[in-house]
């Protein structure tokens, strides 16, 4: 694969691993101006190293059952050495300690997904 070009990495863009479809509708129709989401089911489907750290951060869904999120962050922190942010949305609370222990960054309701969303895509959008 090519190296990613300087236009491709200022692109504003988030990872939404998640298989829940009114999940990603509900952010992608309140995406900001810009942005771009890229949905996967697994981290193994986003690519590798390169790819995935374009993006600018990362929501994680704890209550789909098709993802372990222990696996997920497993494999962005240990295997690939990433510190993209990691975003955590819904899970009990055995799930959300799983994932902390795992080094996710932040928890948030499910519920409350499309305003975090606005959050951080200001947060990241570096001027852009």
């Amino acid at each position: 694969m090519a190296a990613p070009t300087i236009e491709s990495r200022r692109r504003p863009r988030f990872i939404l691993l998640s298989g829940d479809e009114s999940l990603a509708a509900s952010l992608t129709a309140a995406l900001p101006e810009g942005w771009s989401m890229t949905r996967a089911g697994d981290v193994e489907a986003l690519g590798g190293f390169e790819e995935i750290l374009q993006h600018r951060f990362l929501f994680l869904d704890l209550d789909d059952a098709a993802i372990d999120p222990a696996a997920a962050l497993g494999a962005l922190r240990r295997d690939l050495m990433l510190n993209i942010p990691v975003l955590c949305l819904g899970g009990s609370k055995a799930q959300r300690d799983a994932a902390r222990r795992a080094r996710a960054d932040r928890f948030f309701e499910r519920a409350d997904a499309v305003e975090r969303m606005r959050q951080f895509c200001a947060q990241y959008g570096w001027g852009g």
